[in-house]
């Protein structure tokens, strides 16, 4: 007995290391098990707890009120965006949706929404519902669709009250009128309509010299933070070309006889604009001519005018559009019919524009399209043509038929508010300096 003893102890110490090793894994391998059956009941008392519906909404709640209840969103409308897609996204539901759009149809003919226009409202986060909607019908005129308290819209409309008021420049033309006029911060619609102006006498690429000046007297419509909402009419402008001068005065008459006419009672609009696109250079006249593409000699049968592609293209008259569509190697083109003599055509169009199509009628000046290289042309530039008893002619060599002059009473009415013009300017004068 005492040998065996002895024995197993002699093993015991030889083999010490082995038995202790195996008994450290086993109480890890004990522990760990009890550690993941722990672990594994604690994880299902939170689980439990997470989809607990009374902790779900105690959580919401307290969110909810670290949250601004009103969310006040400021969209800009993107091409191909409708009142119904933006609302949508926001989460909107359909019945809101109708409630706002039919409101919008008892003010308006037509809700439809134009690129970069902004568009205001107010959501109530906790149920998704518009509180109040500004539709913007103009830079005046606002729709507002607010929430009463019986949880229904109510629609008013609010007006911006403008003050109008007579602003006067006079600039030298060292390069361009137009960068002469930015100069004097002059807005761009007012010299839009100062090239609008004297674009049916002057061509200005080749008429306006370095040192030639101008003088323009118009108004501005402001609200009641000083803030320039809009302009309104040229009432004077002065081109002095090689010192000579070009005044035009506009003559309200009630609308019959409203326009702009030179000293003499001439109107300065006249059956066609002898160009119909602003900032262009002449790049191809009238007349045989090596074509660019096709590279034989051919009878160029219209004017070319090189500018960027994107550039506005007007109308050049009153008329109706018998052609806007693809015209083979003229792209897309627009045909106009002015009257039984005159017809105009404007081709290599990169797009039409808005509401453009045959049978519309257009006034003179309408935007038509956009100068673009579409069909065989070798850069963006407009194709214009002048076609006269069905026969195309040289558009920058025709001899416009003048416009209306002003006889009798009219000439009177218009004597006496161009001296009232010449005294306004005088007094604005004044006050600027």
């Amino acid at each position: 007995m005492k040998y065996i003893f002895q024995k197993i102890q002699l093993n015991f110490k030889k083999n010490g290391q082995l038995i202790f090793l195996f008994l450290l894994i086993l109480i890890s391998v004990f522990s760990t098990t009890i550690y993941n059956n722990s672990k594994q009941k604690i994880i299902n008392e939170y689980q439990a707890l997470f989809e607990n519906i009374y902790f779900k909404q105690t959580v919401k709640k307290i969110f909810l009120s670290t949250q601004p209840r009103f969310l006040a969103v400021n969209h800009m409308v993107k091409n191909g965006e409708s009142l119904n897609s933006i609302l949508s996204r926001y989460n909107i539901p359909d019945g809101e949706i109708k409630s706002i759009t039919k409101a919008i149809e008892k003010k308006l003919s037509s809700k439809i929404l134009h690129t970069d226009m902004k568009l205001n409202f107010v959501i109530d986060t906790v149920n998704n519902k518009i509180i109040e909607f500004v539709y913007p019908v103009s830079r005046i005129k606002k729709i507002i669709i607010s929430k009463n308290k019986e949880n229904l819209f109510e629609i008013k409309e609010l007006i911006t009250q403008l003050t109008k008021k007579v602003f006067y420049r006079e600039g030298t033309i060292k390069s361009s009128l137009y960068k002469s006029a930015k100069n004097l911060n002059i807005e761009d619609s007012i010299i839009v309509d100062l090239a609008n102006l004297y674009g049916f006498q002057i061509d200005f690429q080749r008429d306006i010299y370095k040192d030639d000046s101008f003088e323009i007297l118009y108004e501005k419509f402001i609200n009641e933070e000083e803030n320039i909402i809009e302009t309104g009419n040229i009432i004077y402008a002065n081109l002095i070309l090689r010192n000579q001068q070009n005044a035009l005065y506009y003559f309200d008459d009630g609308g019959k006889s409203s326009g702009h006419y030179d000293l003499g009672g001439a109107s300065v609009k006249k059956a066609l604009m002898k160009t119909p696109i602003n900032g262009a250079r002449l790049s191809s006249s009238f007349g045989m001519r090596k074509h660019p593409i096709l590279g034989f000699n051919k009878m160029h049968r219209g004017t070319d005018f090189a500018a960027p592609k994107g550039t506005p293209v007007m109308a050049s008259g009153d008329g109706i559009i018998i052609k806007a569509r693809w015209c083979g190697g003229g792209g897309n083109c627009v045909k106009i019919k002015h009257n039984s003599t005159y017809q105009t055509v404007y081709a290599h169009l990169s797009a039409f524009g808005r509401g453009i199509k045959k049978g519309t009628r257009v006034k003179q000046g309408r935007i038509i399209g956009y100068v673009g290289s579409t069909g065989m042309s070798t850069g963006p530039h407009l194709h214009y043509e002048v076609i006269k008893n069905g026969k195309r002619i040289n558009s920058q060599k025709l001899k416009l038929p003048s416009g209306k002059i002003l006889k009798g009473k009219e000439r009177k009415r218009f004597e006496v508010q161009r001296i009232k013009t010449d005294v306004l300017k005088s007094e604005v004068i004044y006050l600027m300096n």
